[in-house]
């Protein structure tokens, strides 16, 4: 069936007029309408405009502490030639490893002559010479100790850099950490808490670094939003809140601020943030004591050894441990070049970190500056009685 033309042109010219009509009866008096505000943020109403629209979403973000857009953090990686040391390592992946007093003695692997053995489940060492000869590698861990390849293997050290900064960061920020995360990647939420299956499709990168604008706590569990409508649980961001405010007991305007809860560290100089980064804590029951303390001996190098278990279940036996600090008897920070990850609690009590970020703290660090060690979560024991003399 057609229409004829002049009734399709009475059906336009009435839906025309119905919808002026409507449109004129929703517009409020001329006296009440008021132009849109310029795009931008009002934290007080504008008797000049009205901040709806985009206006209206920069405003809320910005009483949340989140200003579009958002502005980078004023810090830049340390110098990653730090990350050098004047050692190679290599884990001792036998038990009770002979070490020859020759690399004739070696070539045979006549056991009976070893000159020493290395018994400790957890053990490196550090060489300064290898050999290759008839297909077999050696290694001079020391002058006339000698090792094979059956007994150790070289390993790489970790090269992660912490942050130096030019300024006082204006808020919380932190280091996403990968491998803490359920899945193998870091996914953002639009909300808070595990309810809503609302990711974003924002995948984060292992050791990217983040603001922190909001906490909030969902089921018992803490989530920290890292930017507009994206928030991510606590445990795979390693956190660190600025706060120039000398501890109580400080008495100077340069401290270290270990935060046992966060796994991090942060080093404050003139009342200013200057550095922080990633640590390894000490693992229940080795925590690592909080408390006040103040650096008593550093040290380039040193041999680390112990075990606190009757049966030597956790002895370790670590060599050439570089760029050491010790403040809480044999606690200590100190770089950690056994170590893959950091970010959790995994020492016998001393603070590990990484080869340059302890390179660091080793050249700005000097006899009698504090160490202030806390956890906000309260979960760390304060008791004294709870901590033997510590170790790595």
């Amino acid at each position: 069936m057609k229409f004829k033309p002049l009734l399709l042109i009475g059906i336009y010219i009435s839906l025309i007029l119905t919808f002026q009509t409507a449109y004129a009866q929703a517009i409020p008096p001329s006296s009440t309408i008021s132009s849109l505000c310029v795009p931008g943020i009002y934290l007080e109403m504008s008797p000049n405009c009205s901040p709806i629209g985009p206006s209206s979403y920069l405003t809320e973000k910005a009483k949340s502490g989140i200003s579009l857009p958002i502005q980078p953090i004023p810090g830049k990686p340390i110098d990653y030639s730090l990350n050098a040391v004047n050692y190679k390592y290599a884990r001792v992946r036998t038990h009770n490893a002979p070490v020859y007093g020759s690399i004739e003695d070696a070539i045979k692997g006549n056991k009976k002559n070893a000159i020493r053995r290395i018994d400790s489940d957890f053990s490196y060492v550090s060489y300064i010479d290898e050999t290759y000869i008839d297909g077999k590698r050696f290694y001079l861990i020391a002058p006339g100790e000698w090792m094979t390849a059956n007994d150790v293997i070289r390993v790489s050290t970790p090269n992660f850099q912490g942050l130096e900064f030019i300024k006082t960061p204006p808020r919380p920020l932190g280091w996403v950490l990968t491998y803490l995360s359920p899945n193998p990647y870091v996914e953002t939420k639009q909300t808070p808490g595990k309810e809503k299956d609302d990711y974003t499709g924002h995948y984060l990168k292992n050791h990217e670094v983040v603001w922190v604008f909001a906490v909030k706590e969902v089921n018992g569990n803490e989530w920290y939003q890292i930017g507009p409508d994206e928030w991510v649980p606590h445990n795979v961001v390693a956190r660190v809140i600025p706060n120039p405010i000398p501890p109580s007991g400080v008495d100077q305007g340069r401290w270290i601020e270990i935060n046992l809860y966060e796994q991090t560290i942060a080093v404050y100089d003139n009342y200013q943030l200057i550095f922080a980064t990633i640590i390894a804590s000490g693992m229940e029951p080795f925590w690592t004591q909080p408390g006040l303390f103040q650096i008593y001996k550093k040290l380039e190098s040193t041999p680390m050894s112990g075990s606190f278990e009757p049966d030597r279940s956790d002895a370790y036996y670590l060599e050439s441990v570089p760029w050491t600090m010790y403040y809480d008897g044999s606690r200590a920070l100190h770089g950690a070049y056994w170590r893959a990850n950091l970010g959790f609690p995994q020492s016998h009590g001393c603070v590990n970190m990484s080869l340059a970020d302890s390179h660091w703290l080793f050249n700005w660090a000097k006899d009698g500056d504090y160490v202030y060690v806390w956890d906000p979560s309260g979960r760390t024991p304060v008791d004294p009685q709870v901590y033997t003399k510590g170790g790595a």
